[in-house]
């Protein structure tokens, strides 16, 4: 009978397997963009237990090719911060990677990224965001209803859902700050009662 494939192992498996496909999704958009069409690919851990989820690349994030780039990248930083989420368990995408794409494309995109990374929490950040996810038809998906913002919600059997305001609309007026603050603190509690590694 083999031995027992450590799981620390089996964990290392599953994570160079998610970097070669992340790098795969990547080169993919590479490939699609052109000189005046840079995609804006994901970032953090490829096997993140947090997906963050905002619609469309801001100009910081097409200037360097990377979600979450910038002031919105910051913004999230310290909140994860305030909660004591570990910043080290959270990858952030767009739905669109280019900003101009086909839905189409982008959808499968997204799709295929949520298959790598395998999270436990999406957080969809805004309406357009959320109306987007539920017509990804990811399997065994259920609706998200966008008036349920701030709380943990059901997504599919393995992955839960906290839908916020949009982030990157919130970051210069005081209550638009506030709106997604009260909807993204849902998170600390949720971390806080994850096992840990």
């Amino acid at each position: 009978m083999p031995a027992a494939v450590p799981t620390d192992e089996i964990y290392e498996r599953y994570l160079a397997k998610a970097i070669a496909e992340i790098n795969d999704l990547g080169d993919e958009l590479r490939r699609a963009g052109d000189e005046l069409r840079v995609p804006v690919v994901g970032s953090g851990h490829p096997l993140g237990d947090i997906f963050l989820l905002k619609f469309s690349p801001q100009p910081a994030e097409i200037q360097e090719g990377v979600a979450f780039f910038g002031r919105t990248g910051q913004a999230i930083l310290k909140s994860l911060q305030r909660l004591r989420v570990d910043p080290l368990a959270v990858y952030g995408t767009n739905c669109l990677k280019f900003g101009t794409e086909d839905p189409a494309d982008a959808s499968a995109w997204l799709t295929r990224e949520l298959h790598i990374v395998q999270p436990k929490l999406v957080v969809v950040m805004g309406e357009q965001v959320a109306a987007f996810v539920n017509d990804l038809h990811f399997p065994l998906a259920e609706q998200l209803p966008v008036e349920s913002t701030g709380t943990i919600q059901r997504f599919t059997p393995t992955i839960e859902a906290l839908v916020t305001t949009a982030v990157d609309e919130s970051l210069d007026g005081q209550a638009e700050k506030t709106q997604f603050w009260n909807a993204f603190k849902a998170l600390g509690p949720w971390w806080a009662e994850q096992p840990p590694y």
